[in-house]
């Protein structure tokens, strides 16, 4: 590598504190976006009026950032926002015309994503109206670290999910990002299986992570019903097939030029020519499709979604939301699982203590202290 090729790679990773800023402010703007949708969330409400009013906040919050920025800045929604519920896996974004509300004692999923100058920050939130199976985040990012592989990550998910009985759903991926890449080289695979391996790689330092971790009261097998329903697509940089209807090239032209990275949603093309072209586009592989699928009705799906940054000083988990109070099914007696929640992770700035290290003489930076977990909280956080 290049000292040239070495000094723009530094630039744009995590050893780069404009780059920290970028994807916390967008972290905070999606965290924001989130509460925004969850008080949207009734019974009755519209779906797709709720993940319009997620979009539109980012859009809004992200607009007025680096305004006055020499060079232009792309920045506003990463994931389209989408409202699964109950049985639905995910990827629910529907078109304006979709009717489809919410009923009281629905078990709702939220997923999102906002970016700044392609830094992404994601998340995924359940919002529980009955006990539900929410398990396995906080024994993944104690595991996310320097030195660890993904499939220490893979074993961990599993083990977890087999002790509050659930399924953890097959074909769930969680990806490294990068700049203006959601779905990097670098995956945990949530389930292993003979059908579904990926590559054994070790977390290093200074890398992003979306870890993504999607659990059923089901088999965990969930399948497509309805391709219509499919409505977020991402477009392949790397395909140049000739598409050959005038509506596919109008299409890949629109996109091309508003969503060159990142995933969107069929609402935002305006035009409904440019909806007519998405057909010949994902059948030539100019678009990757996100589909909606479901596990059988009856069934329960819940996610949590984070991105993490591997700081030096720790895993930093800078998307979240507290979940709700769940009563316990389960007590974690597994003396394995309780060693990987007593796993430190990065602490917080802030606290008098803090305050006192300071006049100190110290610097005042975030702890790098191990903060272990009880495990009697049942990785409910």
């Amino acid at each position: 590598m290049s000292s040239d090729d070495e000094r723009d790679e530094k630039e744009l990773s995590l050893t780069s504190p404009e780059v920290v800023t970028k994807y916390k402010g967008a972290a905070e703007i999606v965290n924001k976006a989130l509460q925004v949708v969850l008080a949207e969330c009734k019974p009755k409400a519209k779906i797709v009026d709720i993940c319009e009013k997620g979009d539109a906040f980012i859009k809004e919050q992200t607009a007025s950032m680096y305004k006055n920025s020499k060079k232009k800045i792309e920045k506003g929604v990463a994931f389209p926002t989408c409202i699964s519920v109950n049985n639905t896996v995910g990827h629910f974004s529907p078109l304006a015309s979709d009717e489809t509300v919410l009923e009281d004692g629905d078990l709702v999923k939220i997923d999102m994503g906002c970016h700044i100058d392609g830094f992404i920050a994601l998340v995924g939130h359940t919002h529980v109206l009955q006990e539900g199976p929410v398990s396995g985040p906080e024994v993944a990012l104690r595991l996310v670290r320097p030195g660890k592989k993904n499939t220490d990550v893979t074993e961990a998910i599993q083990k977890v999910a087999a002790a509050y009985d659930c399924k953890i759903v097959e074909g769930v991926l969680s990806h490294q990002m990068k700049q203006h890449v959601i779905d990097g080289n670098k995956v945990v695979l949530s389930v292993a299986s003979p059908e579904a391996t990926v590559e054994e790689v070790e977390f290093e330092e200074n890398e992003v992570y979306a870890i993504d971790i999607v659990a059923s009261t089901g088999d965990g097998k969930p399948k497509l019903i309805d391709e219509k329903q499919t409505t977020i697509y991402k477009k392949d940089e790397t395909v140049n097939y000739q598409l050959k209807l005038k509506a596919s090239r109008f299409t890949i032209s629109e996109i091309t030029k508003n969503f060159p990275h990142m995933p969107f949603t069929a609402r935002s093309l305006e035009e409904k020519r440019a909806r007519l072209g998405l057909v010949e586009c994902v059948n030539h592989g100019h678009l990757q499709p996100y589909p909606v699928l479901y596990e059988k009705s009856g069934d329960f799906v819940a996610q949590i979604k984070f991105t993490v940054l591997l700081m030096p000083n720790g895993s930093d988990r800078i998307t979240s939301h507290t979940l709700q109070e769940l009563q316990p099914t389960k007590t974690i007696e597994d003396p394995e699982i309780k060693g990987w929640l007593a796993l430190g992770i990065k602490k917080k700035k802030g606290g008098g203590k803090k305050k006192k290290a300071k006049k100190a003489g110290e610097k005042g930076e975030a702890s790098t202290e191990a903060e272990p977990m009880d495990a009697s909280s049942n990785a409910q956080e």
